[in-house]
């Protein structure tokens, strides 16, 4: 088999350039696997937005936004990525999968929270860079397996991003003359695109949850370490989970979501700077930005997903108060 580590000297120097190259190449698949997201809740959203007469200007929003900004979007994210170590990485990993849990336990029956897609972001890139950490470590040809994991992701964030430019420039001509193919499939079948995206992330979180807590305690040396470290950090998301649920609750736009952004972040920090490492403290600060810089470019979508929960929830609560009327 070929390494492209074989062919070069073992100079210290060499193995830090191999290891950062490492790092830049799982923080590309993150972000081409953020892209990919993106791109299909874009598709959906433009399509749910066209069908409602009521929601035109949120899709002349969408279909105006700069592609440029995703290109943008994807070198940030990847920069932030590779930076962030794999101890806060699984934190984050661990933390939304919590806050995830929670929220689909107290959405109503027949509901489901669109803006818990957007809000994944930061995590799933961060989920994607710890599965690979978990799965290629020790593995002879790391670096090819990452240049092959990149080269696969990048195709596929390329097509997702040439479909919602597609969609966005020609759907609603396509759509009504009934002539391109990849609209009639949208068309028919475009409603199933969170459910594809939630078994998806589904599947990638569980990866991503089993690699973070092995990652986690790899750096434990006795229990007892690890209880210290576990013990206070599960307080930790506990209490930040109830914080959250509450500000949903009480949420009517999109500033509580930077807000609790701030909040996660804030207490992650607290409890490293008293559990953790100096360096783990400085990864949560650039977490922080990560989060914030994902958020900020789906500004757009995550108003009109906020829209669109806010509205299926007036309907379903309606539908709940005229039962009981009906039976009266």
């Amino acid at each position: 088999m070929f390494s492209l580590g074989s062919w070069l000297p073992a100079l210290p120097g060499l193995a830090w350039g191999w290891a950062l190259l490492d790092a830049l190449l799982q923080g590309l698949v993150g972000a081409c696997a953020v892209s990919v997201l993106c791109s299909l809740l874009k598709v959906y959203l433009y399509i749910q937005c066209l069908n409602d007469p009521e929601r035109q200007a949120e899709k002349e929003a969408i279909r105006t936004q700069r592609w440029v900004l995703e290109s943008l979007h994807v070198v940030m994210l990847t920069g932030v990525l590779a930076l962030v170590g794999s101890r806060v990485a699984a934190l984050v990993v661990l933390e939304f999968s919590l806050r995830a849990i929670s929220t689909i336990l107290s959405l109503g029956k027949g509901t489901h929270s669109s803006q818990l897609y957007l809000l994944c972001q930061y995590s799933l890139g961060c989920g994607v860079s710890c599965g690979l950490s978990f799965l290629l470590e020790g593995a002879p040809h790391r670096t090819c397996n990452l240049v092959l994991a990149a080269g696969l992701a990048g195709l596929l964030a390329a097509y997702t991003r040439r479909l919602a430019r597609h969609v966005c420039t020609l759907y609603e001509l396509h759509s009504r003359a009934r002539y391109c193919g990849v609209c009639i499939l949208l068309l028919a079948a475009g409603h199933g695109i969170p459910r594809l995206l939630w078994n998806a992330l589904a599947i990638t979180f569980a990866v991503a949850d089993l690699a973070a807590v092995v990652l986690i305690n790899r750096d434990f040396l006795s229990t007892a370490e690890a209880v210290r470290f576990w013990m206070p950090l599960t307080i930790c998301y506990t209490l930040l989970v109830i914080y959250m649920q509450e500000e949903t609750r009480q949420s009517t736009g999109r500033r509580p979501v930077y807000q609790t952004v701030l909040v996660r972040m804030g207490g992650l920090f607290i409890l490293l700077l008293t559990v953790g490492r100096w360096t783990d403290v400085l990864h949560v600060l650039v977490s922080l930005l990560g989060e914030l810089w994902c958020l900020l470019c789906a500004g757009v979508m995550l108003e009109a997903c906020w829209r669109q929960d806010f509205g299926q929830q007036s309907r379903l609560d309606r539908r709940l108060g005229s039962g009981p009327e009906e039976m009266s």
